[in-house]
């Protein structure tokens, strides 16, 4: 038998068809400016990075959205765990007025001022008009690269899902997450939190480290 040759084993898993594909991704809050100049929190969990890019995953019938394509800039606030209550506190509400039928329909409700509500703070960016959140120990500020191909649509709901690409142009980390000295997040002292399955995470384990750790 070839290392490559499948076994016929008895196997354990079960086919499914899971409500939502959430595996697990770091909470994101999206700070984006609104058409009046005052600022829209977006918390999501669909994101990955590549180089200096960020790739969101934007709901079409979401404000965040429309402000981060009028606007072409965001900044990205990477929740820590212990912060979910206050993700928590703004995940029912949205910037926009009127409420999309459906998303009143599963309980949201306009909220004008989500720093207010979640009990963040605002604090001014560097690069870009978008405020960061102080509150958050990793802050990204990003400007929009671009929107790619036709929204992805998400299944049972009238909204879509936009493919975004950003690129960040300054990080910002408090000092107790940083390796002294370097320019290194100390994963030690970093616990972020994710969005499994619809569930809040904290309190990851580290089991190791990668050999391209130190570069």
């Amino acid at each position: 038998m070839t290392a490559s040759s499948v076994m016929d084993l008895p196997d354990d898993h079960l086919t499914i068809s899971p409500p939502v594909l959430y595996f697990g991704t770091p909470v994101v809050l999206v700070v984006t400016r609104n058409e009046d100049g005052t600022s829209n929190i977006t918390p999501m969990s669909s994101a990955w990075a590549l180089g200096s890019c960020v790739v969101l995953g934007l709901s079409t019938a979401g404000h965040g959205a429309a402000n981060l394509r009028r606007e072409r800039e965001c900044t990205l606030n990477f929740a820590s765990a212990e912060l979910w209550p206050k993700v928590e506190k703004i995940a029912r509400g949205t910037g926009r007025d009127p409420v999309p039928a459906f998303k009143h329909a599963i309980g949201y409700s306009y909220m004008g001022d989500k720093f207010a509500a979640g009990g963040f703070t605002a604090v001014s960016s560097e690069r870009v008009r978008a405020p960061r959140i102080s509150e958050c120990p990793l802050q990204f500020e990003a400007r929009l690269v671009a929107i790619h191909g036709d929204a992805v649509d998400l299944g049972s709901t009238p909204q879509k899902a936009l493919i975004i690409e950003c690129e960040v142009v300054r990080v910002h980390a408090h000092r107790g997450i940083v390796v002294p000295g370097t320019d290194h997040i100390d994963t030690q002292k970093w616990n972020p939190l994710y969005y499994v399955f619809r569930h809040y995470f904290g309190d990851a384990r580290d089991l190791g480290r990668t050999f391209r750790a130190e570069i």
